[in-house]
């Protein structure tokens, strides 16, 4: 598996990959449908991001193909939340707990302390992934907008302390 920032290369492969609505209706910031023009706006805007955000590409048998995506960023006044998306070719082979412990180790190097999450109610898979990955759940739950469905979603609160992980690792540049 390699993480890394999208290039404008990526642009048909992204939209092949997120364009299900099984995929964006489980996140808040997509919107359905998911088209070329938004694959190529979310590659663009790629500059300036807030926090550690990849695109996730699986290796298998000479390939390698974008398979999803995961960053930690802000979400409203959460200025450390965790979010993903794995396309559904790929469900259930442990990619999303692979990226996520990687982009979970990238963010304690990088001095964050807390990272929160999230899942909406009716994605369970989704909250059996933080917990792999040590989240807690924080016995909250919100509402959060999610542009695929157009509406308000409720979701299961989540939180992982960063502060013990391992922070000797040596980033590349």
């Amino acid at each position: 598996m390699t993480l890394r920032p999208g290039w404008t290369e990526d642009v048909p492969a992204l939209h092949a990959a997120m364009g299900h609505e099984a995929v964006v209706r489980n996140l808040s910031r997509a919107p359905w449908p998911y088209t070329l023009s938004d694959a190529e706006a979310f590659v663009a805007g790629w500059q300036g991001n807030a926090g550690p955000t990849f695109l996730i590409f699986a290796h298998d048998r000479g390939r390698c193909d974008l398979i999803g995506g995961i960053g930690i960023g802000p979400l409203g006044d959460v200025p450390h939340m965790l979010g993903y998306w794995i396309t559904p070719s790929a469900w259930g082979r442990g990619y999303a707990t692979e990226a996520g412990r990687a982009a979970l180790d990238i963010a304690a190097t990088l001095g964050i302390g807390r990272v929160e999450a999230g899942h909406y109610v009716d994605n369970p898979a989704s909250g059996a992934v933080l917990r792999r990955l040590g989240f807690a759940p924080t016995g909250t739950r919100s509402m959060i907008h999610s542009r695929g469905r157009g509406a308000e979603v409720e979701t299961v609160d989540y939180a992982i302390d960063l502060s013990q992980r391992r922070r000797d690792w040596r980033l590349a540049a």
